[in-house]
């Protein structure tokens, strides 16, 4: 029996890697690389991701022919201003401590999060017939 649950990869992967950056917290900070940042980023990406799948994915229901179109440009915007507010909020309370490292990773899993998303859309349009 399969899960529609579309979502479900998305918690997985948040609850992993929350669980690498507090079980390899000293060795992050020996790396250079502020934890608090990376929770609190994978926090945000999560969000931001799960709002995005839930907004494509109510535009998957309706009927009109662009609701699709406005789907996926809607879900983009919601996540790529969150996280854009984010970042830029966290560059203005930090100015010079501003972590790099930190942020490349977030960078990097924005990617990672983006990739879940895709594929758990891919899965529901392949299960909708006239998608």
């Amino acid at each position: 029996m399969k899960s529609n649950k579309p979502w479900l990869p998305l918690v997985i992967v948040f609850v992993v890697l929350n669980v690498f950056f507090f079980a390899f917290h000293d060795w992050l900070v020996k790396k250079g690389v502020n934890n608090d940042v990376l929770i609190i980023g994978n926090l945000i990406l999560f969000i931001a991701t799960l709002l995005s799948l839930l907004v494509y994915m109510r535009s998957l229901k309706a009927t009109g022919g662009g609701a699709a179109v406005r789907g996926m440009y809607g879900s983009f915007i919601v996540k790529f201003f969150t996280c854009l507010v984010a970042a830029f909020a966290y560059i203005m309370i930090a100015k010079k401590e501003v972590n790099k490292p930190a942020l490349i990773i977030c960078m990097g899993l924005y990617m990672v999060y983006t990739v879940i998303e895709v594929s758990a859309l891919q899965k529901l349009l392949k299960k909708k017939k006239n998608a």
